[in-house]
Parts: C-alpha cells; structure tokens; sequence
C-alpha cells in the first residue's frame, strides 16, 4: 500500500488507516492486537486512537483503555517503529477527563504524559486535539449552531498557550506532529496563523467527519486544507456502519453499534436510509461492495490524508481489507456526487 506524506509533515503514512476506538468494550484485547497485526500485513501503518478511548460507551472508568491494548501491543510486538502512532487529548468534556478541564499549556502537557506511559513509547508520532475549547458544529450540531461569544483574542492566547507547551513537546521529543479534530475552517486557520507568527509547530492534520453521507468538509475545509496542506484524517467514512449495509431493510444486528445507539448518534433517519440506499444501487451495479465503494470515494477525495475506517471484528477488517486498492473510475465517481445532490445532507 503505496505511503504519502501527510500534510506538510515528515511523517509517512498509508491511505487508510486503522481506528482503535472500540478496542476495550466490543473489541476485546486479543482481537485488538489480531486486527493491528493485519493491517500492518496489509500495508497499513497508521494507528488512530484517543485518551477517551473506547467509546461505545464513553465512562470515566474506560478512559485510556483503548491505549493501554495498543501499549501492550507495542510492548510484545516490538514492532513499534512500523507503526505510526496517532493518539489526542479530550476538549473541554464533560469530567470524563480532569474534571473536564479543556486543552491549554498544562492539560496538554499532562495529557501527553499519560498517553506515552499508556501507550509504552517514547514517543506519539501525531497528537491532536480531539476538539476544540470553544465548542464545534460536529456530530450533528450543525443544525442549530451558532459561534459562541468567545473573544477572539481570548481564543488566541489560548492557542498560543497551546503551541508554546506544543514546542516544548516537540523539543523533548515526546511529539513529533501535530494536528486538530473535530475544528472548523475559521479555527483551522487561526492554528495556522499563529504558529506562522510565533514559530510554533504547524498543524499537519485535521481529523473530521467524512462520508458519502456526511460531505461538510468539501467546501470551505477543503479548500483551505487543500491549499494549506492540512491533511484530512477521515472519521466515519462507513458512517458508523450504515455504509457495510448490514443495518439495511431494518436489521439490526446483535452487538452491533446500533444495538447499543439506537439512531448511531442522529445519522438515522428517513433521509439517511434513502440516501444509503442510492449508494448501494450504485455499488450492486458495478459489481462492487459497498464498504469498498464507500472507502474508495473517500481515498480519492483531494484534501485526504488518510480514511480511518473501525471494525469491531477482524473478520470485518477482513472485508475491508479484500476492497482496500479499489480505484473508482470517473464515471462512478459522477454517479456519487449525482447521488449527493439527490441526498445531500442525509444526517
């Protein structure tokens, strides 16, 4: 699996990437270190995961979990320069994590601290913050948002804050990128600006939302990471499985994240299942698989970095495996944005 640069960082990674997020809860630790074990087989070297890992649900007893089974990976593998390591630190939240204090100098000083011991490393290729401060539109906030009444200059000294302890890190050798989550184009470019004007590290990456159902990211974001060389790190491109189509004609398999969620955080609804059945149609038409389909529209997306798909099982990183070189061809490519103006802003 040919590697790119992700962003203007040094660090090479692979189109798709592996997200741990359910490792603890319904990934147990054996089946964990199984699918880290595959997809480095396959070509896979990106690693996602978080302090607040694993979800499904999120308790204040869980949190860090999902890093220790990468840690205790790390440790028996000694595989751990074939990998690249991503991991973030919780926004401001509610006490899962220090009281839920949010991200500034200390928290993320602190943060990373705990991250490497968990992890058993020396170092975290790429640290993001998981979102920001002062709120976001993500995870179907859209419908209703609007910006806070933060000053802007009390955003900038806090970003600056931020960058400063970010230095440091990077100085001692703990970090060796870093990137954002879960941030708009304004907060994107303010990060950027002002490690242009203090000389602090640059955000290399943005880790967002982005499916053939959830499309948020191809305007202004993607504009802006495009010219900015900001790689997208994609979240949910098989939309919480919706998009493997096992939830079709009202299944809803046992154990599955939809027995858990009933409405997978809002992306059910009569809007989204008929969306999803237009991108099936277009898959059984040529021949395709669906989840295939759905990681090869992301893959060749011009702002990504890389798509970071999830699996329960490892027979279901097995299928996603089977489709991972998938290349569409323009003309299905074509049939995909016709879809989206038929089902746009399904969820």
């Amino acid at each position: 699996m040919q590697k790119q640069k992700l962003g203007t960082s040094t660090l090479e990674v692979s189109p798709l990437a592996l997200g741990t997020m359910t490792f603890g809860t319904q990934t147990s630790e054996a089946d964990a270190h199984t699918q880290i074990d595959m997809a480095l087989a396959a070509g896979i070297n990106l690693i996602d995961t978080a302090e607040m890992y694993p979800v499904n649900p999120v308790t204040a007893e869980n949190v860090g979990k999902t890093e220790e089974i990468v840690g205790r990976w790390i440790a028996a593998s000694g595989r751990r320069d074939e990998a690249v390591i991503a991991t973030k630190i919780t926004g401001s939240n509610g006490g899962f994590v220090r009281d839920g204090r949010g991200i500034d100098g200390e928290t993320i000083v602190e943060a990373v601290e705990a991250s490497l011991r968990r992890l058993q490393t020396d170092v975290i290729d790429l640290y993001q913050l998981h979102w920001p401060n002062r709120g976001s539109y993500h995870f179907r906030q859209y419908w209703t948002y609007r910006p806070g009444d933060d000053a802007p200059e009390e955003i900038a000294a806090n970003m600056v804050e931020v960058l400063e302890a970010m230095e440091r890190l990077r100085r001692d050798g703990k970090v060796r990128e870093f990137g954002l989550s879960n941030e708009s184009a304004w907060g994107t470019a303010e990060w950027l600006r002002l490690a242009r004007e203090t000389g602090a590290p640059r955000m290399v990456s943005i880790q967002n939302e982005y499916s053939m159902l959830c499309r948020l990211f191809d305007t202004d974001l993607g504009e802006l990471c495009c010219r900015e060389r900001v790689g997208l790190l994609a979240y949910s491109p098989l939309a919480t499985g919706l998009l493997t189509g096992k939830y079709r004609g009202g299944a809803v398999p046992e154990g599955s994240r939809m027995s858990i969620n009933k409405t997978l955080n809002g992306r059910v609804n009569p809007r989204s299942i008929e969306a999803i059945e237009a991108y099936a149609e277009i898959a059984e038409r040529h021949g395709l698989d669906l989840v295939a389909l759905a990681l090869a529209f992301c893959k060749a997306r011009p702002f990504m970095g890389s798509v970071i798909f999830g699996a329960t099982h490892a027979d279901q990183l097995e299928r996603i495996l089977s489709g991972a070189e998938l290349v569409l061809s323009d003309e299905i490519l074509s049939e995909i944005d016709a879809a989206n103006r038929t089902h746009p802003m399904s969820f």
